[in-house]
C-alpha cells in the first residue's frame, strides 16, 4: 500500500523493496500520476527520527531483484520457523516412537507416556532449537530455491526452461536444500537429544555446548549426510510436486485465470497443493528421517547399526502415519504462510505458471 494511495504508513521493512522503490532524494518534490489518475506529490518523507514507522514504497518489488530474494528469504523464515515450532509436541512423540517403539507404541499412548513422566513441559522439549534451526533452514530453503530456479532457467533458455520446468524445480530445490541443511544440522542434533533424552539438557542454551563438549564440533554434523538423505528428496518432492499440482489445479479445476482469482482463492490453492505435496514428501523421506533420529540419539552409532536394529520394514514404516499427518499439515501451512507473506509485500503467489513465464523472459 503506497502512502500516496492511503496517506498512511507501512510496517513492512524498506529493505524488502528494490532500490528503485526507495525514497528519492530531490531538492523539489516531483509530481506523478498514480493508478487512479490523481496527481500525487512524491516529496521526501518526514524526518525518520520522529517516527519508528517508514513510508510505504511507491512501487512493488521487482521480480528476481535482490529485494525479491530478501522477501522470499524472510517469508521462508516465518513459514518454516512457526510451523515446525507449533508441531513440537507431535515431533517429540514421533522421535520417541522412532527411538523406543516398545515404550511409545503409537501416537495416543506416546502422548500419555510423555504426560505422565514429564508433564506438559515434556511435550515442548526442544522447541528453541526447533525454532532457531528451522527458521535458518527456511531462510535458505525458500530464498535459494527462488534464486536457483531463476538461475537454472536462465541457463536453459526460455524454450527449454518451459519444456523441462519440472527438472528446473527439482534442480533448484535440491541445490537450495544442500545449503539449508548445513544451517539446520547442528540444531537438529541438539533437538533430537533434548527430545529423546530427558536428562541430557533443558534446551538449546545448555544442550549445544554439552553436545560440543562430549562429541566435539564435528558431532554437530554427524547426522548431516542422513539429513541430506532425508531433506533433499523431501524438498525436491515438496517444490516440484507443489508447482505442478498448483498448475494443474488452475488448469483443470478453476475456470478463472490465476491473475483474476481472489487472493483468498489463491491461498486456498496453495494450501491444498501444499497438503498433497506434503503427503508425497513424507513417503519419500521417511526412511532417512528414521536414520537421522537414530544416529542423533545414539552416540557413535552408524547407518549399519540403524538398519540392523530397525530392519528395512521398520526403516520405511516406523512412525510413518504420524509423519504423514505431520508433514502434510506442515507443508500445507508453510505454503499458505509463505504465499500470504508474498502477497503482503506485493508479490504473486507461487505456482500456476506466473513466475515460470517471468523467468523464461
Amino acid at each position: 500500500m503506497a502512502v500516496s494511495d492511503h496517506g498512511g504508513r507501512s510496517l513492512i521493512p524498506s529493505f524488502l523493496y528494490s532500490s528503485s522503490s526507495s525514497w528519492p532524494v530531490m531538492k523539489q518534490p516531483a509530481v506523478r500520476m498514480n493508478h487512479s489518475s490523481a496527481i500525487v506529490s512524491s516529496a521526501p518523507p518526514a524526518d525518520p527520527a520522529k517516527t519508528f514507522l517508514v513510508a510505504a514504497p511507491s512501487e512493488k518489488i521487482e521480480l528476481f531483484s535482490p529485494a525479491y530474494y530478501a522477501a522470499c528469504t524472510a517469508g521462508g523464515i516465518v513459514a518454516c520457523g512457526l510451523t515446525h515450532t507449533s508441531l513440537t509436541p507431535l515431533d517429540v512423540v514421533k522421535c520417541n516412537m522412532q527411538i523406543d517403539p516398545g515404550k511409545y507404541k503409537n501416537v495416543s499412548s506416546g502422548f500419555g507416556v510423555l504426560m505422565r513422566e514429564q508433564g506438559i513441559k515434556g511435550l515442548f522439549r526442544g522447541w528453541v532449537p526447533t525454532l532457531v534451526g528451522y527458521s535458518a533452514q527456511g531462510a535458505c530453503k525458500y530464498g535459494f530455491y527462488e534464486f536457483f530456479k531463476k538461475y537454472y532457467s536462465d541457463i536453459a533458455g526460455p524454450e527449454y526452461a518451459a519444456k523441462y520446468k519440472t527438472l528446473i524445480y527439482l534442480a533448484g530445490s535440491a541445490s537450495a536444500e544442500v545449503i539449508a541443511d548445513v544451517a539446520l544440522c547442528p540444531f537438529e542434533a541438539v533437538k533430537v537429544r533434548v527430545q529423546t533424552q530427558p536428562g541430557f539438557a533443558r534446551g538449546l542454551s545448555d544442550g549445544f555446548p554439552k553436545l560440543v563438549k562430549s562429541e566435539g564440533a564435528l558431532g554437530l554434523y554427524k547426522g548431516l549426510v542422513p539429513l541430506w538423505g532425508r531433506q533433499i528428496p523431501y524438498t525436491m518432492m515438496k517444490f516440484a510436486s507443489f508447482e505442478n499440482i498448483v498448475e494443474m489445479i488452475y488448469k483443470y479445476a478453476i475456470p478463472t485465470p490465476k491473475d483474476e482469482c481472489s487472493q483468498s482463492l489463491q491461498l486456498g490453492v496453495s494450501f491444498a497443493g501444499g497438503y498433497a505435496a506434503g503427503i508425497l514428501c513424507a513417503l519419500v523421506s521417511h526412511p532417512a528421517d528414521n536414520l537421522v533420529s537414530f544416529l542423533n540419539n545414539a552416540k557413535g552409532a552408524t547407518v549399519a547399526d540403524a538398519v540392523k536394529k530397525l530392519g528395512l520394514w521398520g526403516l520405511f514404516t516406523r512412525g510413518l502415519p504420524v509423519r504423514i499427518f505431520m508433514i502434510g499439515t506442515l507443508t500445507a501451512a508453510q505454503w499458505a504462510i509463505y504465499d500470504s507473506f508474498k502477497i503482503s509485500v506485493g508479490l504473486p503467489t507461487t505456482g500456476g505458471g506466473a513466475l515460470a513465464t517471468e523467468a523464461a523472459k
